[in-house]
């Protein structure tokens, strides 16, 4: 449609009839208002589209992430808890004296060397660390039943127990451990 508008002002600007003038001057400003309205029409198809693309992508952004969650939880690094902080959640469940607290820091300061020496070792599979933790946690549990009361023993089991269906090793990994 364009060409044949295009051609039939060719062929009026050519010619040098009086009707031909007044017809070129229509046909120009009619001219100028299509290819106006055009690139208007491009524009606002430019935007729909890319408004259309953005929608697409920001649902599909969302469907992947639903799909992760969906998957399971994602892997959470937590910096490991300390001794200090471990030795506080003792105190608080277990009702520690000082002189069991001085006891059992150096147990939970020696467990956390022996842990992060564990965790920066590359050469060892993830499951290989995984049992030698257990290990390691094992062996901090028994030194510090040994130091505990007969009634703490009991409630330390308890919550041994009691973390043992939600985490690895226990409930004596301390608040916020996975």
């Amino acid at each position: 449609m364009l060409r044949k508008l295009n051609a039939v002002l060719v062929l009026m600007n050519t010619s040098s009839a009086p009707f031909s003038t007044a017809a070129s001057f229509a046909a120009t400003s009619t001219w100028k208002t299509i290819t106006k309205e055009f690139c208007r029409m491009k524009k606002s198809l430019l935007c729909a589209l890319l408004t259309a693309a953005m929608a697409c992508g920001g649902t599909a952004l969302y469907a992947q992430q639903d799909t992760m969650s969906q998957s399971g939880p994602p892997q959470q690094h937590r910096p490991p808890v300390t001794a200090e902080q471990r030795l506080q959640y003792l105190t608080k469940q277990l009702n520690l004296t000082s002189d069991q607290q001085e006891k059992i820091k150096p147990i939970l300061e020696n467990e956390n060397s022996q842990m992060q020496t564990l965790r920066q070792d590359t050469t060892t599979s993830r499951d290989e660390k995984m049992a030698k933790m257990h290990e390691i946690r094992q062996g901090s549990d028994d030194q510090i039943k040994a130091i505990l009361t007969p009634d703490q023993q009991q409630k330390f089991a308890q919550m041994q127990n009691r973390g043992q269906g939600q985490h690895h090793g226990g409930a004596m990994q301390g608040p916020g451990q996975p």
